[in-house]
């Protein structure tokens, strides 16, 4: 299913750093340069030691310390250069794919795994970035070293050279069926991790429903079952990487006996002197640690492959909901909404909304009501495009909604849901939500139509308080009035109201409602509720069952049909 072409659909995140890889490249080959002048050097000295000649040795020395300070400069140019290309490369690809998720649409999330897709925007993009400062860094420059250490090797003697390089090929052997197994276990180890991030996301966010039923026990057995087996399956790839150093080092080691016993005699032959002997095995020597090091970093990039491949799974998903290429600006509205045969269904042979129409005239309240799975809420999601309808069309001021861009559709169209989501961050910050300049006068102007002025007021640091995760600092009835206050300084045309209530007490469901009577004046407003006594005062009352309207009328009417709507009046208010 996969190849070796992962890799190549980095290019383009790699290819804004071609200046910074260009010069870390050119550091790199001034850093290689001096590999075989230390090779000669210590040749240079072996001829030296023990003839009492102390000057020479010293002047050698000289030359080494200058050499070593060279390369360290060359080593330092190309680890900073390519340290700043591979974290640029790796934040590029980050932003991509989190703008990308931004563009996904609704029915993607709902199956998606937040701690996987978290896991993947981290710890995979993060070992994406190390794979590419290792290729540049550590990698290229071991492959250059092996280069012209072995050239110079071949120039001091070439049988024995060839000889050596005998047991190239089965190293080679080795290290590629090693990681084609690292490769396996790697995919194996990530995907656990991810379902593990994931379980974790997940019973974190809902503790207090995990403790309410005391199911710490139950959910410590899920955690330590998913976490066995990312154990079992990292200490794999451990087992395997651990056994191909032993491999690896034996046929080293057999190497380099086997050259002692060739150098020897080459030196039998007059083919070779002792001095270009040592400066021989001081080749070898440089060689055992770029080799060490390629198969290390062969065996990353295998494992890095597996993270490769993951974020472009995600980045080929495509989005549901696309913009036209000639999609206009809808400019500002009036408010009037129609819906002309619209059907819709979140599966294929499965209708939600069946062959829909309703005209919603401007500034007037359209009410909602039916049992859940009606089709309400999945109605109302439609205006905004969370969902492409299956069939029909839905009109803003006679201008059909996939005409437009989204933005500005959504724009004109602010929603209060039943749980509303605040995000980390002051209260102002998260009034403003989607504005990153905003006056705080707007936003007390907002708050004080929202009835949450007097209690942000109240707080420590009022609008600058901040607000922990998800607002759990802060009582329902307090966020629903800041999710109020976000959905007035929105200054919308039309409101959603998806069950803004239904989930308040008493005291706080009275301030909410007489906010949300102030926000939707003068808009055209969708309202979903499940207590009859909120929507009462609307203009018009549509009663879905099995996504069909099947009564329609004002409060008056409804009851005086004595059908469904008066059925369900009734048993709310029988007492």
């Amino acid at each position: 299913m996969k190849n070796r072409s992962s890799y190549w659909q980095l290019i383009p995140f790699i290819r804004p750093q071609s200046l910074t890889i260009v010069w870390a490249f050119i550091c790199t080959l001034i850093f290689t340069i001096f590999w075989p002048i230390k090779a000669w050097l210590a040749g240079e000295v072996s001829q030296y030691i023990g003839k009492g000649d102390p000057s020479s040795i010293a002047r050698i020395a000289g030359l080494a310390a200058i050499v070593f300070l060279l390369q360290g400069a060359a080593q330092y140019g190309q680890d900073a250069l390519m340290a700043k290309a591979s974290l640029n490369a790796a934040l590029n690809l980050r932003k991509s794919v989190y703008g990308h998720l931004q563009k996904l649409s609704l029915n993607y999330f709902e199956v998606a795994k937040t701690g996987d897709l978290t896991y993947r925007l981290t710890e995979d993009i993060d070992r994406i970035g190390e794979v590419i400062n290792q290729f540049f860094h550590d990698f290229v420059p071991c492959i250059l070293q092996l280069i012209v250490v072995l050239g110079y090797m071949l120039w001091l003697n070439w049988q024995l050279t060839i000889a050596t390089l005998i047991l190239a090929p089965v190293m080679g052997i080795v290290i590629g069926a090693f990681g084609e197994k690292l490769l396996k276990y790697s995919r194996r180890s990530q995907n656990r991790i991810s379902n593990l991030s994931a379980l974790l996301t997940e019973v974190l966010s809902g503790i207090r429903l995990v403790q309410a039923f005391a199911a710490e026990s139950y959910e410590l057995e899920r955690f330590s079952h998913e976490a066995e087996a990312n154990r079992r399956a990292k200490y794999q790839a451990e087992k395997a990487k651990a056994f191909q150093f032993v491999v690896v080092g034996f046929l080293l080691v057999m190497t380099v006996l086997f050259i002692f016993f060739l150098g020897g005699w080459q030196i039998s032959l007059g083919n070779l002197t002792g001095k270009d002997f040592v400066s021989y095995i001081t080749g070898v020597a440089l060689l055992i640690d770029p080799i060490t090091h390629t198969t290390s970093n062969y065996n990353s990039f295998k494992e890095g492959q597996a993270s490769v491949d993951k974020i472009f799974e995600l980045l080929a998903i495509k989005p549901a909901v696309i913009e036209k290429e000639q999609a206009t600006i809808l400019q500002e509205i009036t408010g009037k909404v129609e819906y002309i045969g619209v059907s819709f269904g979140y599966q294929k042979d499965t209708s939600v909304i069946n062959n829909l129409s309703l005209s919603a005239p401007p500034g007037s309240t359209i009410a909602l009501v039916g049992s859940s799975g009606a089709g309400k809420s999945t109605l109302v999601n439609l205006l905004p495009r969370f969902y492409n309808v299956d069939s029909g069309k839905i009109l803003i001021d006679g201008i059909n909604i996939q005409d437009v861009t989204l933005k500005s559709l959504r724009q004109q169209i602010g929603i209060v849901p039943q749980e509303n989501t605040l995000f980390s961050g002051t209260i102002a910050q998260n009034i403003a939500f989607g504005k990153s300049d905003f006056e705080i006068k707007d936003i007390e102007a907002a708050s004080k139509i929202a009835n949450a002025h007097q209690f942000i007021s109240e707080l420590a640091q009022g609008y600058f308080t901040y607000v922990g995760e998800r607002g759990v600092n802060l009582s329902g009835g307090q966020r629903q009035r800041i999710a109020i206050a976000r959905a007035i300084l929105l200054n919308p045309r039309i409101l959603i109201l998806d069950e803004a209530t239904s989930a308040l007490d008493s005291e706080s469901e009275a301030l909410v409602q007489e906010a949300l009577e102030r926000i939707m004046q003068e808009r055209t407003v969708f309202v979903i509720a499940h207590r009859l006594a909120t929507v009462r005062r609307a203009d018009l009352i549509l009663v879905l069952e099995k996504g069909q309207i099947i009564e329609t009328g004002n409060h008056q009417e409804l009851l005086e049909q004595n059908g469904v709507y008066a059925s369900f009046y009734a048993r709310q208010f029988q007492s």
